[in-house]
């Protein structure tokens, strides 16, 4: 291997490990705050880049209608908590997951979205596929909240394969493609970057400051950090936990839609694509210990790089040994952690 060979697939490496990167610190907010392992979370990565093609090509997408189903879904469900008593919870309620997902079909009805600025269609995907992070977390787990992770973890499961089979249903089993964000290429060092792999690195490094100031600067963040180090204690300080779910749901949802849309212009998306995405992200956020975001970005990088020299060495074993890496992690954190009930945790 040549120093200019090695150059390209560090390039490469770190071009799909600031993506899995992205996924890593979506799935530690999500367990630090729910106790979920969020396996669905490569789906809102397919979700995002298939809504953005269809939205390219002049369609309605699947997860509009995706989007009025699971509306009407939680005002049914926030309807029979409040026992059906119209007051100021259940109008702002139905007000959001009827009239906001209407709105938008209203809308894609009297525009042309193909003939839309590519920033507008992304802002329209957005709009689209976060808002489902916060709807699933509420028909699926919010109800299950004391539950074990184990239960968790298997209604996580669940949903994975729903989303799956409904990505199938509305997208199909052809795959897209959106344009690139910028054609051309430039030298960085005696090293040929094209332009698409920038735009990914300097969005995925603006998305994680953004979380940083969230986390440290705004209200919300600082919630959702109380409710990371003690799920308990935000209770007793007023921090609602149904809240704070929805939020780290909301996050992680617009992470992967936003990766979705990163990754769509480099590869072909399928409906089913964002799963072996979210896991080498998971991987990532497994060597962080599902609590340091610090440590499950650099992990991600890791694997980013792993998969990329791996695809030189032995390309038909690149999978392999990349979620091989997660034993010896695993078995080093096992013998470096003893035991603690989940109640003491709580």
């Amino acid at each position: 291997m040549t120093w200019e060979i090695a150059l390209l697939l560090g390039q490469d490496g770190v071009t799909s490990g600031v993506v899995y990167a992205l996924l890593a610190l979506a799935l530690v907010l999500v367990f630090s705050v729910t106790r979920v392992i969020f396996i669905p979370q490569g789906e809102f990565v397919a979700y995002g880049a298939l809504t953005l093609a269809g939205l390219q090509s002049g369609r309605i997408p699947g997860t509009l209608w995706l989007l009025i189903a699971g509306g009407i879904a939680v005002a049914l469900a926030e309807g029979m908590a409040s026992a059906w008593r119209i007051d100021r919870r259940a109008a702002i309620a139905l007000a959001w997951n009827l009239a906001y997902p209407l709105a938008l079909l209203a809308l894609l009805r009297w525009v042309a979205p193909a003939s839309l600025a590519m920033p507008l269609q992304i802002a329209l995907t957005l709009a689209i596929v976060v808002p489902l992070g916060p709807m699933i977390y509420r028909l699926a787990f919010q109800s299950l909240a004391e539950s074990s992770v184990l239960v968790l973890l298997i209604v996580a499961v669940a949903v994975h394969w729903v989303l799956v089979g409904l990505g199938l249903y509305f997208f199909g089993a052809e795959g897209s493609r959106t344009p690139v964000f910028s054609e051309g290429r430039i030298a960085l060092g005696g090293v040929v970057v094209s332009l698409q792999s920038l735009w990914m690195v300097l969005a995925a490094g603006v998305l994680m400051l953004g979380l940083f100031w969230f986390f440290e600067r705004t209200l919300h963040g600082k919630a959702l950090k109380a409710t990371a180090v003690s799920r308990r204690g935000a209770r007793l300080v007023g921090i609602s936990s149904g809240l704070a779910g929805k939020w780290a749901f909301t996050l992680a949802a617009a992470v992967g839609a936003l990766s979705g849309i990163l990754v769509g212009p480099i590869t072909t998306i399928y409906y089913d694509t964002g799963f072996l995405i979210g896991l080498k992200g998971f991987v990532g956020a497994i060597i962080g210990g599902l609590a340091s975001y610090p440590l499950a970005a650099a992990g991600a990088l890791l694997v980013g790089l792993l998969e990329s020299f791996a695809s030189f060495w032995a390309s038909p074993y690149k999978e392999v040994i990349v979620f091989t890496l997660i034993i010896p992690v695993l078995l080093w954190r096992s013998l470096g952690r003893t035991h603690v009930d989940e109640d003491e945790e709580s």
